[in-house]
């Protein structure tokens, strides 16, 4: 069995979504540790709530980001953690980091990706007109939502839709397919290879396992 880390900086849905479906499958990976670098975060109530243990790492508490991320490296690995999943984990990781843990970082981001990078997604989308935003499943390197990307899953954009309209369709689907992809690559089914994506042997179109 895997084991793997969740990295939060809020509320922690998607934390709670993946602790959710490990117990209701035959998991193939364990939470080992849950990384927040804010101490007031609800995912931490989360997660000890499940008797998961918890670290806080504050920014304040070190000289600079890299030493923050480098503090974070060594208790990952001390964990024993082969997957880093990013749930909500509100800070830019370095280079340092994101090459130290090649092809075993996932991150989620609401937007279709290479649509929309960065923060406001729901706000850019709805301000372009578009009929549809969605999430995105992808591995993470040096670059912001730039990686090698999983899945993606979309939504409809009504044209009297509000921002939380569309945030909730989209939230829907993240706490579907997350879990599910933290599975794959504990089953090993899931592999970051060259920076590019394979399932099941097979290398992943450039906008992934596409679900409607």
């Amino acid at each position: 069995m895997k084991k793997f880390v969740v990295l939060i900086s809020g509320n922690g849905s998607n934390l709670q979504a993946i602790i959710d479906r490990q117990k209701s499958v035959n998991a193939s990976g364990q939470i080992c540790g849950v990384i927040c670098n804010k101490a007031d975060a609800y995912g931490l109530v989360r997660a000890k709530q499940e008797g998961i243990p918890t670290f806080v790492f504050s920014r304040k508490d070190y000289e600079s980001n890299l030493a923050m991320d480098l503090a974070i490296a060594e208790k990952i690995e001390q964990l024993g953690a082969e997957l880093i999943v990013l749930a909500g984990y509100m800070k830019i990781l370095t280079p340092e980091f994101t090459q130290r843990f090649e092809g075993k970082i996932l991150n989620i981001h609401p937007s279709l990706l290479p649509k929309y990078p960065g923060l406001n997604t729901y706000q850019r989308a709805m301000e372009a007109g578009d009929s549809e935003h969605g999430t995105t499943i992808h591995f993470v390197n040096e670059e912001v939502d730039a990686g090698a990307i999983v899945l993606q899953a979309k939504v409809p954009i009504y044209p009297d839709d509000e921002v939380e309209d569309v945030m909730a369709r989209v939230v829907e689907q993240e706490h579907q397919y997350y879990p599910l992809v933290v599975e794959w690559f504990c089953s090993e089914r899931l592999v970051a290879k060259n920076r590019k994506a394979y399932l099941d042997g097979k290398e992943l179109s450039a906008t992934g396992y596409a679900e409607e």
